[in-house]
């Protein structure tokens, strides 16, 4: 059987020849609940217990209500579009939606719920592979295997950025349309900031090349780095790399000493892949400190791996230290 996929884009108004013919019906699906979710967010306390907790996924995080809505929604959504398997944050294993379809689709429906009560930034980040014939070998690849990669950011505005390989393009939802428009022709990372981003809390749990970076960080202009630096943190992921591509900067969630913690908690399928290739794709870098993201091959599903990217100079400089410690990330 082969699955013949929409191609209208009735959500998302692209350069032509931008998206790929064989993607244009799942970027479309993606806009078109990215819409609904923006809509229900931007409701806040009036669209009903959002942030209630109603679970576990499978790594014992604590799930919200929204995640389980947004999850379902993009599954349903995403059938009859070419995508074969689908693999979720939310979920334990893949699940097969179209049975010819040609691509893997693995997604994190929202990014940083535990701030949904808070008004804080959060997000949809996905990630487009070709499909292999079974479910979990179409996922547990290097990061470099993806053809697509991108996230919406419900914020302010809600915001899609993604790239298909050609650079990193951004659009803004306009509410009036009910359309996500182009408004740049491309993003890009400045090589040099002054921005860093990290769980200071977790302080004195960092292994020596972590520590050592940041209190270069602080030392400020009469440091090893000859700048002051200011600390930001948000914790939701999709706020933190839109804050980073708009102005530079870096930011660390790094394996440490705390059990579970090791390879620290981000994962590597649903979260760590998808932004290092927009991170690379904006002329920034992405590493665990030791090894290039896109180079690191997952062996399940939901393995996590220490992530680090941002500024190309600020990443150098954080790998620098991993090398003249001979640490592990």
């Amino acid at each position: 059987m082969t699955v013949a996929p929409r191609t209208a884009s009735a959500h998302i108004d692209a350069p032509e020849g931008l998206i790929p013919d064989a993607l244009s019906p799942v970027i479309d699906a993606l806009c078109k609940v990215g819409i609904d979710l923006s809509r229900t967010i931007a409701r806040g306390p009036l669209g009903g217990a959002l942030g209630a907790e109603v679970g576990e996924n499978t790594d014992g995080d604590h799930q919200k209500a929204l995640d389980v809505m947004a999850n379902d929604a993009f599954a349903a959504a995403l059938k009859g579009t070419g995508v074969r398997w689908y693999a979720s944050e939310e979920q334990d294993s893949v699940v097969a939606l179209d049975e010819g379809g040609s691509l893997a689709l693995a997604i994190d429906p929202l990014d940083g719920s535990s701030n949904i009560d808070v008004n804080v930034s959060i997000g949809t980040i996905f990630s487009i592979l070709p499909a292999e014939d079974e479910a979990e070998p179409s996922f547990l690849r290097p990061g470099r295997d993806q053809i697509a990669a991108g996230y919406i950011v419900y914020g302010p505005h809600t915001g899609l950025i993604v790239t298909f390989g050609a650079g990193v393009r951004e659009f803004v939802l306009d509410r009036d349309k009910e359309r996500f428009v182009p408004v740049e022709d491309a993003v890009s990372v400045p090589r040099e900031a002054k921005e860093f981003s990290i769980n200071a809390s977790n302080m004195r749990h960092w292994r020596k090349p972590v520590l050592d970076y940041v209190q270069e960080c602080l030392a400020g202009e009469t440091g090893a780095l000859g700048v002051n630096c200011n600390m930001r943190w948000v914790g939701s992921l999709v706020a933190e790399a839109h804050r980073i591509l708009a102005r530079g900067g870096i930011f660390l969630y790094p394996g440490d000493a705390r059990p579970g913690y090791e390879t620290g908690r981000l994962r590597m399928v649903y979260e760590c892949a998808p932004m290092a290739m927009l991170i690379e794709q904006a002329g920034g870098e992405a590493t665990t400190g030791t090894e290039r993201v896109l180079d690191v091959v997952p062996d399940r599903l939901h393995a996590r791996v220490p992530l680090i990217f941002g500024s190309a100079a600020m990443v150098e400089r954080l790998r620098a230290c991993h090398a003249r410690d001979g640490a592990p990330a």
